[in-house]
């Protein structure tokens, strides 16, 4: 895909773009922000319908004042999620399940392709995508505060409810993963050494508050992020220096932490990886499950939301396979499979091939949002979760760009 001249910087569109991006970011992040326990039930308003009721016309007049140019990559990966959810939707007819179809549908049907196009043009657009990334870091941030104030108050006083507490440290470890990839990107960009200095503060800043709920997976997306996305903003020879200096100071980390283990006292995190294998073994109790019902239910699935009653959970929508694949499979059958791998697994090809000819720092920027997502879909969140939805619609965004609305020409859409 040939890059499309940039959209002219009048204050109109700037304002537009930046506005659909910040409010793109809130809504991505709005469970995250509504179950800290500063937050929760403060609110007198539902932040995820007040950013999606702001997103949606800003995302018609950004798609109305912008030509788009589609790279031929996409046409695999998009056409695969349309089929998907038309099939979950067809799918829904034979399952057994009421209540978790009756949740599930409108996520897939609905929310999922709104969520995909915001992350589409959002993350197509320069001035969105920066708007997009300030907001995840400012919010990733704001959540580090919440987190590390809780910790002095004694994490249990502030998070009572076990489920909520539950639910809030799966989501805001996710934004924090994506803040401190964010903050990792802007360290390696820094001209100053103050600069540089002040951003990797904050990557440990994050860090530390990853360490205190208890989320492993982020975690694992927070080390990820931070030692892969400045490494595709930095080059070949860049890039492994800063892998080996973040494996170094990771490997530092851990031995200081083995001779002061008494220093760990409280880091729910490093607990729940050395003291609670329960997690993982519930995982692979519902992954086994998964493909047993696959098989018993094969070639056409359990039907959309089944699962859950055919493992014996009853209409628990909790209970789910815990992997995005799993699911499609189960629920899905080999139709299911065969078009989740199209859609997720034809963008992360489109991105392989998209990806030489792209700026690095947009590569990069666009990298640190979805990784952790692209990580926790595989062992948690349902089909039905809009951020990962939007998270795919970032990943394509690799081969959208906007042009001016007077500049035409042969490719534009």
């Amino acid at each position: 895909m040939t890059a499309a001249p940039a959209v002219p910087p009048t204050f109109g569109s700037f304002l537009l773009a930046s506005l659909a991006g910040g409010l793109a970011a809130v809504l991505q992040l709005a469970g995250a922000l509504k179950t800290a326990p500063a937050l929760a039930g403060a609110l007198p308003f539902d932040l995820t319908l007040a950013s999606l009721v702001g997103l949606l016309p800003l995302l018609a007049l950004l798609l109305a004042t912008r030509r788009w140019v589609v790279a031929p990559e996409l046409a695999l990966p998009l056409a695969a999620a349309a089929l998907l959810w038309l099939w979950l939707v067809v799918a829904g007819a034979w399952s057994p399940s009421r209540l978790v179809l009756a949740q599930k549908l409108p996520e897939l049907a609905l929310a999922g392709p709104f969520m995909l196009a915001a992350g589409l043009l959002v993350g197509a657009e320069p001035a969105a995508r920066r708007a997009l990334c300030r907001f995840t870091l400012g919010i990733g941030m704001l959540l580090a505060v919440v987190i590390g104030l809780g910790a002095l108050r004694g994490w249990q006083a502030v998070a009572q409810d076990l489920d909520q507490a539950r639910v809030h440290h799966q989501l805001a470890g996710l934004a924090l993963a994506t803040a401190a990839a964010l903050a990792a990107l802007a360290a390696v960009e820094a001209r100053h050494w103050l600069l540089r200095l002040g951003w990797m503060l904050a990557v440990l800043g994050l860090a530390a508050a990853a360490l205190l709920p208890g989320g492993r997976t982020a975690l694992a997306a927070l080390i990820a992020g931070v030692a892969l996305t400045p490494a595709l903003r930095l080059g070949w020879r860049g890039g492994l220096g800063w892998l080996l200096a973040v494996l170094l100071a990771l490997a530092a980390f851990l031995t200081w932490l083995l001779l002061h283990p008494d220093w760990a006292e409280g880091l729910r995190t490093l607990e729940r990886l050395t003291a609670e294998p329960a997690g993982l073994e519930a995982r692979q109790t519902l992954w086994q499950a998964a493909l047993h019902w696959a098989g018993q239910s094969a070639p056409w699935g359990l039907g959309t939301g089944g699962f859950t009653i055919a493992a014996g959970h009853g209409e628990w929508r909790g209970l789910y396979p815990h992997n995005h694949a799993l699911e499609a499979l189960a629920e899905g059958g080999l139709p299911g499979l065969l078009l989740w791998l199209g859609a997720f697994g034809g963008a992360a090809l489109a991105m392989a091939r998209l990806a030489p000819g792209l700026p690095p720092a947009r590569l990069a920027r666009i990298a640190a949002l979805v990784l952790p997502v692209a990580l926790t879909v595989m062992v948690s969140t349902d089909l039905g979760n809009r951020m990962a939805w939007f998270a795919l619609g970032l990943a394509l965004s690799l081969g959208l760009g906007a042009r001016a609305p007077q500049a035409r020409g042969n490719n534009h859409v």
